[in-house]
Parts: C-alpha cells; sequence; structure tokens
C-alpha cells in the first residue's frame, strides 16, 4: 500500500515509480488522497486522510490479501504512522470504525513529520501559505491539482509523534533523508525515540525528500525490509 505526499496522487510518474519498484516484492494497491487528482473531496493535509488510508486497506483486505504493509511518503508518510497508531479504538480518528481486521502488518514512514505546524525551512514556509491563504489554496487547486479545504484542525488531531509509541508489536521502519529540505533530522530522530525498540531509523545519506528523492536501491531495499516483516 503506498500513500503519497501531499500533491502528488497515484497517477504521478514519482508514485508510479515507486510502486514499479515495490511491485516486485507483491501485490501494490496505489490510491489517491481525498482533494488529490481525480478524487474527490478536498485536502485536510494529514488529518482525515487517515479515513482515506483505512478505506484502502480495508479494500486489499477484501480481495483477499492477508499480509498488508503501508509505505507512506511526506504527508503520507505521517499518516501511515497516525494510521497505525490510533489503531480502531473510538475517537482514535472521526469516523473510523473498529475492525481490528483492518489493521496492517507492517509500518514503513518515509521523509514525514514528527510534529504540526512545523515552519522552520522555506519549503514549509512556502507549504503553510498554501495551505491557509485563499491564493495559495487557488495555486494548489489549479497549478498542483490538489484542493484544499479552507477550515482550519479543530480539533487539532493527535501528531504522528504522539501516534508512534502505540504502533508496536507492529514492525516499523522510519526513512529520512539526511539531505532533506522539508524536515530536519529531529524529525525522524524524534519518531525514532517515541518508538524506542518498535522502530528501526535509517538515515539516508545525499538523499532530499519523499519520493522523488528516493533511489531505486532505497526502494529496493525498504521492499526487502517488509518482506522480511510482514511475511
Amino acid at each position: 500500500m503506498v500513500a503519497h505526499g501531499f500533491t502528488g496522487d497515484a497517477d504521478r510518474p514519482h508514485v508510479r515509480r515507486v510502486a514499479g519498484v515495490l511491485a516486485r516484492y507483491g501485490s501494490v494497491v496505489t490510491f489517491s488522497f481525498r482533494g488529490h487528482g481525480a478524487s474527490g473531496g478536498r485536502s485536510t493535509v494529514g488529518d482525515r486522510e487517515v479515513l482515506d488510508l483505512a478505506a484502502a486497506v480495508g479494500w486489499a483486505r477484501e480481495l483477499g490479501h492477508t499480509r498488508v504493509a503501508t509505505v507512506g511518503f511526506s504527508m503520507g508518510g505521517s499518516v501511515v504512522l497516525r494510521h497505525a497508531g490510533l489503531g480502531w479504538e473510538a475517537g482514535g480518528a472521526p469516523g473510523v470504525g473498529s475492525d481490528p481486521g483492518a489493521g496492517v502488518d507492517a509500518v514503513v514512514s518515509v521523509s514525514a513529520p514528527a510534529r504540526w505546524f512545523y515552519r522552520g525551512t522555506a519549503p514549509m514556509r512556502r507549504l503553510h501559505w498554501l495551505v491557509t491563504r485563499p491564493s495559495g489554496r487557488l495555486v494548489g487547486r489549479y497549478g498542483l491539482r490538489t484542493r484544499i479545504h479552507h477550515r482550519q484542525w479543530d480539533p487539532v488531531p493527535v501528531s504522528p509523534v504522539e501516534a508512534v509509541p502505540r504502533i508496536a508489536p507492529t514492525p516499523l521502519l522510519i526513512v529520512h533523508g539526511d539531505q532533506d529540505g522539508y524536515f530536519p533530522l529531529d524529525h525522524p530522530r524524534m519518531l525514532a525515540a517515541a518508538a524506542g525498540e518498535g522502530g528501526e531509523l535509517w538515515v539516508e545519506p545525499g538523499m532530499g525528500h519523499a519520493e522523488n528523492a528516493a533511489p531505486e536501491g532505497l526502494l529496493t531495499r525498504i521492499g526487502d525490509w517488509v518482506v522480511a516483516r510482514a511475511g
């Protein structure tokens, strides 16, 4: 299961490339989060996208896949962490059901933020303009094929770093490039610290941000890791 980053969608070449490499290891399900590409609705930038992932995982189970791993990038990386950490408890996320069979068998988060509202890099300041300003949302809609909801989060959702301690015993891999221009290394280190012995951290030398920056060699290592952990 591949969960793309913000302003991506299942038809973007970089998402299809990732899916193509991972397909060497098993069946791959791709989908577009709400408000992205051909999907309906409007993006909530990682909040209710947990429901989109839950629906995709449930669909994979209905197709007969008995072992499901989620691999998310950037926003999608935060979503796979929150999806696995929130589980299916009542109140874990708005509208999430209580089907224990809808969980996952392994989680890989690539280039994800640890905490919300980070503005410490120029790309993240531009992203906040895109999300919070009417003119930015117009650019997102017509320039990036991403329709962004105008409402602010209320309540603020559980952050990735708050969700991570609840993922165990599900195997967890956190991957981050040491040249990531969006989120510096304190983000993956916070996530790894929160996971404790339940998580594994790979810091990739020379790698930038998310799908575009993930070389084929890294994707093959991720595929090997998933097969070893999820079976």
